[in-house]
């Protein structure tokens, strides 16, 4: 080697070393100031008695949101959401193969666990029949007729990105469900893939509030002259929030959304905890029949259920009114349902989960002779078939998922949902991380997750022995008891008959 190239490689060696001696003196001064600060500061402990390295505590502790699921929990342990669970709505989206290999990793013990109960003449492939079409709304102008059995929850153009409902619409037109549009109102991007719609009205009255925030009849007939609407639901209470309205933060209320929503752009949208109109059975019968006449379309309401006296009266009304003031459906939320936002007090101890308020409905309907009047809706955490069928065997006519179809968007469980920084482009308005999304590809997996559900709960019902999956019933499926015994649900919850009629 030459001394040109010679004194060339030593100088680049003298000026990374001097690069060097730079970093590490920069990082000791660095330390030393931060060991100043942290010595003398009074509001963290951690970080006075042991300066600098205390500060380790809070960077772990924010890491271990996002790395904890990969490298320590098992499979199935987390919450929400376990690995296991998630594992297949990713993979019914990506429509790769769902079976799994040697054994079951789910421990059948808990108390709650649900079982089916198989049948010794499973249904053979040449007598599985189509499941059969439900009618909503059947005494309304525009009733909605539906064979399917799995839809998309309510999830609003503000809490997800225009991506986001662009490519759920768009799946959910291919799968042939419908799409709740969330109480955030009714975006071009709802309308664009051509899905068919339920507007929910909220508590807010977003897309259909007057100058005053009250319900506008001018806007509901703008809204229902859309095909596309099929529906309307009156959101009573959320399963993360019973008792607290939707919150949208600042940062994700974007022009567009201030728009549609019809509030300032940048400010928090915080929705009243419940609609100053309805104050009892009779005001909510009266809204139903306001929409409905109004509209010409099925109208039912979205609740979390709690107390359940409220409900007694409200069909003792219906009873006096007679049976076409009933709603057209009710939506069942569980209290550990999702959402964007919540205050941590609701979200963890409020609302009754689904296991025993679906049941609870189901029943009074049956006691009231409601049941085939109105249609029941389950909501919360349903995102794989076994959930699916559990809520078919306790009596729902449909499922709805929000959560599951954010998993069939490609969502990660990142808890990011509030602070507009998903890193899937899911729930967040930042252009650069909304890039990840692309509608086309997303909408495909929105429709093979959907269509992969339907399919598989069939097999559950197929080897309970009936036909199609409507027909699962209490009988089909036991659930652990505190003994490590099952009991049948049809023990659990009694099926109820219907009271007599009263005669005049």
């Amino acid at each position: 080697m030459d001394m040109a190239n010679m004194s060339w490689l030593t100088d680049v060696v003298k000026w990374l070393a001097y690069f060097f001696v730079f970093l590490v003196g920069t990082g000791v001064l660095w330390a030393v100031v931060l060991y100043i600060i942290d010595v003398n500061q009074t509001t963290h402990a951690i970080r006075r008695n042991y300066p600098v390295v205390g500060r380790f505590r809070y960077v772990f502790e924010h890491l271990g949101e996002f790395f904890r699921q990969y490298f320590f929990a098992l499979d199935r342990e987390e919450m929400p959401f376990n690995r296991a669970e998630r594992s297949w709505a990713y993979r019914a989206a990506k429509g790769v193969d769902t079976t799994v290999a040697f054994g079951s990793t789910r421990d059948l013990r808990p108390t709650g666990t649900v079982i089916f109960v198989n049948c010794p003449y499973p249904t053979l492939d040449q007598d599985i029949v189509p499941v059969s079409t439900l009618t909503i709304g059947t005494d309304c102008e525009h009733p909605y007729s539906t064979n399917k059995i799995f839809h998309i929850s309510g999830m609003s153009f503000g809490a997800l990105s225009k991506p986001a409902v662009l490519a759920l619409s768009r799946g959910a037109k291919m799968a042939g469900c419908w799409m709740n549009t969330g109480e955030g109102g009714l975006s071009p991007y709802h309308l664009e893939g051509g899905a068919d719609i339920v507007f929910q009205i909220g508590t807010a009255k977003y897309g259909v509030r007057d100058e005053n925030g009250a319900l506008s009849d001018d806007k509901l007939r703008e809204l229902a002259a859309h095909e596309q609407v099929r529906m309307f639901e009156i959101k009573m209470s959320q399963g993360a929030k019973p008792g607290k309205g939707g919150i949208l933060p600042g940062t994700k209320v974007t022009a567009e959304i201030a728009q549609i929503r019809g509030i300032p752009e940048g400010h928090d949208s915080i929705s009243p905890n419940g609609h100053p109109e309805i104050k009892n059975g009779s005001d909510l019968l009266d809204m139903i029949d306001r929409v409905r006449r109004v509209t010409g379309k099925p109208v039912g309401f979205k609740a979390v259920i709690g107390a359940y006296g409220w409900l007694h009266e409200l069909f003792d009304e219906v009873a006096r009114r007679g049976v076409s003031s009933a709603p057209d459906f009710i939506t069942v939320d569980s209290g550990d349902g999702g959402t964007g936002a919540a205050p941590q007090p609701l979200i963890d101890n409020v609302g009754l989960p689904l296991r025993e308020s679906l049941p609870l409905l189901v029943d009074l309907l049956n006691h009231y002779d409601l049941r085939d009047r109105v249609k029941v809706i389950a909501s919360g955490k349903a995102i794989t078939p076994d959930l699916t069928a559990a809520c078919l065997c306790a009596g729902a006519d449909f499922v709805v998922s929000a959560r599951g179809f954010m998993f069939a968007l490609g969502c990660i469980q990142a808890l990011q949902c509030n602070k507009n920084t998903c890193p899937t482009g899911i729930t967040t308005h930042n252009k650069k991380l909304q890039r990840g999304l692309v509608p086309a590809d997303k909408a495909e997996r929105v429709r093979r997750y959907q269509q992969t559900m339907e399919k598989e709960v069939g097999i559950i019902a197929h080897s309970c022995g009936v036909k199609e999956a409507r027909q699962l019933g209490r009988k089909h499926c036991r659930i652990v008891q505190n003994n490590g015994l099952s009991k049948p649900m049809d023990e659990v919850f009694p099926n109820i008959r219907p009271r007599p009629r009263e005669v005049a």
